[in-house]
């Protein structure tokens, strides 16, 4: 066992004090890291892309169920924005199935849409 011990550490020792060894085992090809270069690029640039479409997609619900709910005539908007946004798609499921039915329309004063049933415009308070 110690002619195993001594055998390692004298090949260990000429490996780390050895130039000609340590080089031994490193490529040097411009062309490997250029392959490198490349895919990792192209990985991640599509993965900034996917997160960029994510991201816009998440903004563009959190508006839209803002805005939905307060044309709607739904006093906490905000909540259920903050729902959507802690909860996904789950909490956009439950403010679609929660949220008040009916067509909207847009209010003869300030154009923003409103429900045909509401008595007065949530946006400008016209009836």
């Amino acid at each position: 066992m110690n002619a195993f011990l001594s055998r390692t550490a004298s090949l260990l020792a000429a490996a780390i004090l050895s130039p000609r060894i340590a080089t031994a085992y490193q490529r040097n090809s411009d062309a490997d890291g250029a392959a490198a270069c490349g895919c990792l690029g192209f990985a991640g640039i599509f993965v900034v892309l996917l997160v960029i479409a994510w991201i816009a997609l998440v903004i563009y619900l959190w508006v839209w169920v803002a805005r939905d709910a307060k044309a709607r005539g739904l006093d906490n908007s905000v909540i259920w924005m903050v729902l959507v946004i802690f909860t996904g798609l789950l909490g956009l499921i439950i403010y679609l199935l929660a949220r008040p039915k009916g067509n909207l329309i847009p209010c003869p004063y300030c154009g923003n849409k409103r429900m045909q049933a509401s008595a007065k415009c949530p946006h400008c308070g016209n009836a």
